[in-house]
This record gives C-alpha cells, sequence and structure tokens, in this order.
C-alpha cells in the first residue's frame, strides 16, 4: 500500500465523485480509479458503494476512512517535526574536543558566548590525538577542534594546512603529586638525583606529551623517568596521581581546587610548568554556515574582547 492512495481516498470521501477526485489528485481518472480498486483489494473490503449518486461509502469505507484521516494527520505532524529537526541540525556545530577542555574550558567558554552558539561536542572525539582532530576537520567529521598548543615554538611535526586557528585562552600544564606527611610532594622535581621518577604520562605520540618534553629539554634539567602509565585522558592521569603511585603534569583548571584544599602540591616550582594554548581550529573547506558565523564572530576584535 502506498500512503497516496489514503490522499486519493480521502479526496475521494469528499468529492463524491471519481472525476472531480482524480482532478483534486492531479492524476487521470483511469489511473485515480485503478488506485482505489488496488487499495479495496490490498484492505480485502469494498470501501466505495459505486450504485449510489453521488458515491457513497460502505460501512467498511466510513471506519477505513477514520483511519487514513488519523494516519495522515499524524504523517503530516511528523513530517513538520521531522524537518525542524533537520533544521536545528543543519545549524548544529559539531565540535570535537578532549576530554580535559570538555570539563574544565568548554562549559565557561560557552557561557561567555551571548547568545551562545549551537555546539554540540562530539564525544567520540574524547580519545583521540592531535592529529586525529585535524584528519576529522578535513573529512567534515566535525566542524570545529579545540585543542591545547603549546605556547612556545616547538618542532611537533603535526600538519595543519588547510586549518583556520583561532586563540581562545591559556593554560599551564603543572607537575602534581600526592602530599607526604608534612604536606611536601612524594615526589619531586626539584633536586631530583639519579633515581628515576616514577611518572603518569600521557600517550607519547600525543600533542601534550610532546610538548612536556620539549619544554623539558628547553630547561636543560631533564629529569629520570619510570613511565608507569600512558593515558590519552587527563583525568586517568589526574586520578592516579592522587593514589599516590607517581607524579604527572594536569591542566591548572582541572586541578585548581585539589591544590586549595591540599588533596595535590605542586611537584616543583613554576618554571616546570609548561605554558599552552587553547586554539580553535576548523577546516577551509566545510561550508557550514553556522560555523562560518560563529568564526567571523570570535575573530572580530571586539567580539573577542567580550
Amino acid at each position: 500500500m502506498e500512503l497516496r492512495w489514503l490522499d486519493d481516498f480521502i479526496a475521494l470521501a469528499r468529492t463524491r465523485h471519481f472525476s472531480r477526485a482524480a482532478e483534486a489528485q492531479n492524476v487521470t481518472q483511469p489511473t485515480f480509479s485503478r488506485r482505489i480498486k488496488l487499495l479495496e483489494e490490498e484492505m480485502g473490503a469494498t470501501l466505495i458503494n459505486r450504485q449510489t449518486l453521488p458515491l457513497s461509502l460502505t460501512p467498511a469505507g466510513e471506519e477505513f476512512l477514520a483511519l487514513c484521516q488519523d494516519v495522515t494527520r499524524r504523517i503530516a505532524t511528523t513530517r513538520e517535526r521531522l524537518g525542524q529537526l533537520a533544521e536545528a541540525d543543519a545549524n548544529r556545530i559539531r565540535l570535537a574536543a578532549p576530554q580535559s577542555l570538555l570539563a574544565n574550558f568548554l562549559p565557561e567558554w560557552l557561557e561567555s558566548l551571548a547568545p551562545a552558539p549551537p555546539i554540540t561536542p562530539y564525544l567520540r572525539a574524547t580519545a583521540w590525538l592531535v592529529e586525529d582532530f585535524f584528519e576529522a576537520l578535513g573529512r567534515q567529521e566535525c566542524d570545529l577542534a579545540l585543542c591545547y598548543w603549546p605556547a612556545a615554538s616547538a618542532p611537533l611535526g603535526f600538519a595543519t594546512e588547510g586549518l583556520d586557528i583561532l586563540r581562545l585562552g591559556e593554560e599551564r600544564l603543572v607537575p602534581v603529586s600526592l602530599p607526604d606527611g608534612r604536606g611536601r610532594p612524594r615526589f619531586s622535581l626539584e633536586g631530583a638525583g639519579k633515581a628515576p621518577l616514577p611518572l603518569i604520562a600521557y600517550h607519547p605520540r600525543g600533542l601534550i606529551d610532546q610538548s612536556i618534553r620539549a619544554h623539558l629539554e628547553a630547561l636543560g634539567e631533564m629529569p629520570t623517568f619510570s613511565v608507569l602509565n600512558e593515558s590519552v585522558h587527563s583525568g586517568n592521569i589526574h586520578e592516579l596521581v592522587a593514589l599516590g603511585y607517581g607524579l604527572g603534569w594536569l591542566p591548572a583548571r582541572s586541578v585548581r581546587a585539589a591544590l586549595e584544599a591540599g588533596e595535590l602540591v605542586p611537584a616543583g616550582g613554576r618554571r616546570w610548568e609548561v605554558p599552552m594554548e587553547i586554539r580553535l581550529h576548523r577546516h577551509r573547506r566545510n561550508p557550514h554556515p553556522a560555523v562560518e558565523a560563529l568564526w567571523a564572530r570570535l575573530a572580530d576584535p571586539a567580539a573577542a574582547g567580550a
């Protein structure tokens, strides 16, 4: 059964005339009559009393008319709702970001943008490395990518061709440790001897791990580490550091409360902290109008200052 047959039947019930109903449905009378006959065959009942003038509905036809009107009304309502959803989805911006930025930067940043843009976090991206974000932008799997980037120039080797970049903020990667009984770091970078320090590290191919290593090399004070665990998620590193297994570098926003409460302490002075930027990326080939509008808004000096 085709849905248009229901509209045919409603038109015939309204006009009580095959020719006028066919004209209303913009088909020839033979085609219209054939579709009504097919409808009756499909339902297994005679729906039209063809012996009366004007035509009349049989009891089965009256019952079927009520069903047709209900179904077509529901279909119209559903189509309207789907259209609204499609329009909303077309304006939706998919933003990919690591877990720490989703939790500790994105909500505050969106709140600062009034009115807030139609951004939806793309949660599949939380375990990606930075090159995964850039490749996804090229495939238009996501529309924007929010990432950390080292504030100091460093030869990281990540390709950013075809990308536009906006700097949204700053962050510091702070080395932290569980405190000992006297409130000092259980694992300290200051005056570290030859004994390796237990390190809860980031993924070795990730941008954060490379940024930390580049910073330490620039300091000329590369301690000896014993890497106990490697993770993409700073939350996992935070948890293991808090359990006392080793030290680790964490975004300052994510450990502010723990440092203030004394649950964690810095594992070294400020020189060990790695300055980072928070950058927003888009691919120039993405024609998404909502992305274009947001980018123009963010790139405007007055908007950026606000």
